[in-house]
């Protein structure tokens, strides 16, 4: 279409196009982010594996924020309770974060939700995965995982085990062991593994599939630990076989990470990203996550969104395995 100004003008509008062109994307505006404390949502009760490295993270990343990061643990729905909660009510400025655990992409597909697990989220960075390993208390008459999975075989509907929560990582491995062992076990689902814990000490439950907020009490001749479900032994429980090696096809390690409300603005995703990437490496987080015998999952916001993306779509298949789809 030609040009109706003069020459000179459209030369002029011209050369502005070209500039504008060849300028950089704008920098990020600057904030003043934070300028009062953090609330971190813990969707587990408190003294379990998640709390014990959450708090070390929060105080850590409070030195790089310059602001105090508050756990505020929010137990509940296999840990999904928390952070829908806070993606429905907090204001998506910040100041109110959460983990984001698995289970929040697989509880959509078992129960009719009033969230989405990824539009209703700000992915903040991708940080660790849990060791999940069986125990009995260690006067148990289970010895080895498969006198437990024979006991199962010849009572069928008797015997028992704790999780973290229906639609929790711990209870969707044992369904998938179930079914691949061609038993019923019972399922009993607690709040979080700190409460689990003490049932199963109490004698209230036979055994508890969990992450490795056990390790305290099988160091201390407490509990038993039969089995892991990790892809090798653990380096701390060498002598405890995986449940792939005794032929279970069994591997999970759970990855979680830090979300917020969606539409958190992008230089507030960067700050927080860049105090937990921090608070992960630090030598307290690192000192704890040995002690759990975990390791940092690190993926950046753009990553850890597309592992969500990726994961929901791949884990559907699995509840259907496992016949658990809401009907």
């Amino acid at each position: 279409m030609p040009c109706t100004l003069t020459r000179r003008a459209c030369l002029g509008l011209a050369l502005a196009a070209v500039t504008a062109a060849a300028a950089p994307w704008p920098a990020l505006a600057k904030t003043d982010f934070p300028t009062k404390p953090i609330t971190l949502i813990v969707p587990f009760p408190a003294g379990g594996s998640t709390d014990r490295h959450f708090r070390v993270i929060a105080q850590e990343a409070s030195k790089h924020l310059g602001q105090n990061v508050v756990v505020e643990n929010r137990p509940g729905a296999g840990g999904t309770l928390g952070p829908s909660n806070m993606a429905k009510t907090a204001k998506p400025d910040g100041y109110t974060i959460s983990q984001y655990p698995l289970g929040m992409l697989r509880m959509p597909y078992m129960h009719k939700t009033d969230w989405d697990p990824l539009k209703d989220f700000t992915f903040i960075l991708g940080l660790s995965g849990y060791t999940f390993g069986f125990t009995v208390r260690s006067d148990s008459p289970f010895k080895t995982f498969d006198e437990y999975i024979q006991a199962a075989r010849d009572k069928p509907g008797t015997i028992d085990y704790g999780s973290t929560g229906v639609g929790s990582s711990p209870h969707l491995l044992m369904e998938e062991v179930a079914i691949n062992a061609k038993v019923k076990l019972n399922h009993v689902p607690f709040k979080g593994n700190a409460d689990m814990q003490q049932a199963l000490l109490g004698g209230h439950i036979m055994a508890q599939s969990d992450a490795s907020g056990w390790d305290q009490f099988v160091d201390a001749g407490k509990m038993r630990l039969l089995v892991t479900f990790g892809e090798k032994r653990t380096k701390r429980w060498p002598d405890v076989p995986t449940a792939q090696e005794l032929g279970y096809g069994v591997v999970s390690t759970s990855p979680y990470g830090l979300a917020g409300p969606a539409g958190m603005d992008p230089e507030v995703v960067r700050i927080l990203h860049d105090a937990f990437k921090k608070a992960l490496y630090s030598e307290a987080s690192m000192q704890v996550m040995q002690q759990l015998n975990q390791e940092p999952v690190y993926r950046d916001s753009a990553d850890y969104r597309a592992w969500a993306e990726a994961t929901y779509a791949k884990d559907k298949a699995l509840i259907e395995h496992l016949g658990l789809m809401a009907k």
